[in-house]
């Protein structure tokens, strides 16, 4: 195990130096804060305190050493898949070597439960509102755990012990787990969800469209760009007066149009469905389907788009990166490749999307939650043979450099969309199906606004 020292004064700074002269280019993030500074031990005690730590200060991001006796206790992680350390890489046998000694020295057993996911979220709310929680560090999605469950004070804040960026994810604690002030998730993984577009590279050569990678190159890879492709193949190719090749296999473009556009249908307790940047977006939902530019629906259920990809005939297919490993297992005879999905005209830069962001929690029942963090800090602190959390699967995976590097582009624009937290009183699938039957913007704006706002206030006055 380490303890990493690093950031001595000069470096805090001359990273201050750069923060301020990038400042005067930021165009705003949709009200968005960037993740904040791990906040010291008198912040973390004091909300109100600056998360910021003085730029003259030397800050340890790993915790000393602590020696304590844990009585032979077993500490349960409860997750809904199976997260016992394996040995795939030497990355996860550093760990699990970490972990046992780590077992030895402080005198407990980590077990790890894997509870079913269709039944995981009413378990674990009924445990914990019980205060009989089914772990001590427990998994939970951010969706359903914040606000209802964290303004219940049922979980510990985390933040005064996850500093140690090499064994927590910064953005877990400081960004997606921030409630009134104060971190309560925490994440040991720093691969985020990377969603994009995958596109069918055989058939873009055979029908002589230019390259995707070239609006990539070109910083040409916009909606309207994307929109333009996407008719181009939509190709009748035998003359028989039907189209046979198709641009885009997905009909409803809302989440990928929220993410890419830096938009949302909501921002903490209010509906913003008439927000410039998400007005954006819902036109170009409506683009897409009044300008009948994705291949038609034949009936089938969420899975169509995907197999509509798989059958070789359509070009484009928005989608998440854990699909790639059946995408090319059932296209053997295609070249696929990946672009992150084209910039709306409100984006700064290309993103990705965690629709159901979850991370792991303490729940409040839970004793000694000091020395829970810092057996998990010590139990990942590990130097990878990685350049970076996605590396192995990216290398592994994709086909090309560009494709790699298009992957990385995307995930340094992680979005976490909250509207899920509604559902379901939420109008979402309400407002993507009017949109996609045609229905005006300003029309679906009106119609939705109260019933959106309601099923937030439900949530926020519960």
């Amino acid at each position: 195990m380490r303890n990493k020292k690093v950031a001595t004064t000069l470096v805090s700074l001359l990273m201050v130096s750069a923060l301020a002269a990038c400042g005067g280019g930021n165009n705003g993030n949709n009200g968005s804060a960037s993740p904040s500074e791990a906040p010291s031990s008198s912040a973390a005690a004091d909300p109100s305190a600056s998360a910021s730590a003085p730029a003259s200060e030397e800050i340890d991001q790993g915790s000393p050493e602590m020696d304590f006796d844990l009585g032979g206790r077993t500490i349960k992680v409860v997750s809904w898949w199976d997260m016992t350390p394996q040995e795939r890489n030497p990355d996860e046998i550093a760990k699990k070597k970490n972990l046992e000694e780590l077992q030895k020295k402080h005198n407990f057993k980590m077990e790890f439960v894997n509870v079913d996911y269709g039944e995981y979220q009413e378990k674990v709310t009924a445990s914990l509102l019980a205060g009989e929680p089914i772990g001590d560090i427990v998994r939970v999605g951010r969706n359903y755990a914040f606000p209802a469950l964290v303004k219940q004070d049922l979980f510990w804040p985390v933040d005064e012990y996850t500093k140690n960026a090499n064994a927590f994810d910064q953005n877990a604690t400081n960004k997606w787990g921030q409630y009134n002030g104060r971190g309560y998730l925490f994440s040991e993984s720093r691969g985020d969800l990377v969603q994009g577009v995958f596109y069918n590279r055989t058939l873009m050569n055979q029908l002589g469209i230019k390259p995707l990678q070239d609006y990539v190159n070109e910083d040409n890879w916009n909606w309207d760009t994307f929109i333009q492709v996407a008719k181009d193949a939509n190709k009748d190719t035998n003359n028989d007066g039907k189209l046979d090749t198709w641009g885009l296999a997905n009909p409803n473009m809302m989440d990928p149009g929220l993410y890419s556009n830096e938009a949302a249908l909501t921002s903490g307790d209010k509906q913003t469905l008439d927000d410039p940047k998400t007005v954006e977006v819902l036109n170009f939902v409506s683009r897409v389907a009044t300008e009948k530019v994705a291949r038609p629906t034949e009936g089938g259920d969420w899975t169509e788009p995907g197999q509509f990809f798989r059958q070789g005939n359509t070009l484009m297919y928005s989608g998440a990166f854990y699909e790639i490993g059946g995408l090319k297992t059932d296209m053997k005879d295609y070249d696929i490749g990946f672009v992150p999905f084209p910039k709306g005209p409100s984006a700064s830069s290309y993103h990705s999307l965690e629709p159901a962001y979850q991370a792991l929690t303490i729940p409040k029942a839970a004793k000694d939650p000091d020395k829970l963090l810092y057996i998990w800090e010590k139990f990942n602190d590990i130097d990878s043979i990685y350049d970076y959390p996605e590396q192995s699967d990216f290398e592994a995976n994709l086909t090309t450099e560009e494709d790699i590097n298009n992957a990385k582009l995307s995930v340094e624009g992680l979005t976490v969309l909250e509207h899920g937290t509604f559902m379901p009183d939420f109008p979402y699938y309400a407002i993507g199906g009017d949109l996609l039957n045609g229905e005006s913007v300003s029309t679906v704006i009106e119609k939705y606004k109260a019933p959106a706002q309601a099923s937030i206030d439900k949530v926020y006055q519960q």
